[in-house]
């Protein structure tokens, strides 16, 4: 008897539904991985909530944006690797390819809330 294995075909990426959002409102960069790895395009943007599994951004309706890129939080060390889920004019929803650090993701918090006061 042979084994019935039924595959969905289509993939598709986790929605951050399951994570607490937190607003931000960050500057940030998206950073394009070219050719060779070469990393010399980038993009200003502005974070507006984060949560461990993904991001909402802001950028200028004119830019592409690639389907995977990395992400950089202005003011915080490092870069997150990302993968676009949707885009609406401004609006970019991302993935983030691994979850966030609980530990890193209150830094980021914390960084952001000693900026505003």
């Amino acid at each position: 008897m042979p084994l019935d294995i039924r595959r969905d075909t289509v993939k598709t990426i986790p929605q951050d539904d399951g994570y607490e959002k937190f607003q931000i409102d960050r500057p940030g960069k998206i950073i394009f991985v070219e050719r060779h790895l070469s990393t010399k395009t980038q993009v200003r943007c502005i974070i507006r909530r984060i949560s461990r599994s993904g991001a909402e951004l802001d950028i200028s309706p004119s830019l592409t944006v690639p389907n995977n890129f990395f992400l950089e939080i202005l003011g915080i060390r490092g870069e997150i690797g990302a993968t676009l889920t949707t885009r609406e004019e401004e609006k970019v929803k991302i993935s983030f390819n691994m979850l966030l650090d609980p530990n890193f993701l209150h830094h980021v918090l914390r960084v952001c809330f000693q900026s505003l006061h």
